[in-house]
C-alpha cells in the first residue's frame, strides 16, 4: 500500500499553504494498493518532534481519522524543522463510533484489524 501527496515529496518540505503560515488546508493525499479485503481506512498525522526537534518530549497528533471523516489541523511548529508522519492503515473492518478519538484510542480500536499500512513524511519549519 502507498500514500503520497502531489503537494510535497516523501521526506520533503510541506508548502506553507498547508500550515498555519498559509491557509491551513489539508494537503491532497492519494493512496493506492489498498488490499481487496479492506473494509475501511484510518489516517493519523503526527509530529514526533514536539515541541522542539532538538529536544522532543512528546508526539503531537494533528489528525486522527477513521472511517475517513473530515477535519484537519495543519503543521504549526513552535520552533525548528519538524517531521510530519502521515500514516494510512487499511482495516479488515469498519470501526464503531469513537466520537473524537485520541491517537491511543484509535490504535486500540484498530488492533487486530490492520491488514496493510503506508507512510508519507513531510517536513515544515514555521516562517518567522
Amino acid at each position: 500500500m502507498k500514500i503520497l501527496s502531489t503537494a510535497f515529496p516523501h521526506d520533503g518540505p510541506i508548502p506553507p499553504r498547508y500550515t498555519c503560515d498559509g491557509k491551513d488546508v489539508s494537503p491532497p493525499l492519494e493512496w493506492s494498493g489498498v488490499p481487496a479485503g479492506a473494509k475501511s481506512l484510518a489516517l493519523v498525522v503526527e509530529d514526533p518532534d514536539a515541541p522542539d526537534p532538538a529536544a522532543p518530549t512528546m508526539t503531537w497528533a494533528h489528525w486522527v481519522l477513521y472511517n475517513i471523516p473530515p477535519g484537519y489541523g495543519g503543521p504549526c511548529p513552535p520552533v525548528g524543522r519538524h517531521r510530519y508522519f502521515h500514516r494510512l492503515y487499511a482495516l479488515d473492518a469498519a470501526l464503531p463510533d469513537l466520537r473524537r478519538p485520541t491517537r491511543a484510542r484509535l490504535a486500540a480500536a484498530m488492533q487486530g484489524h490492520v491488514i496493510a499500512e503506508a507512510a508519507l513524511v513531510g517536513t515544515y519549519q514555521k516562517r518567522r
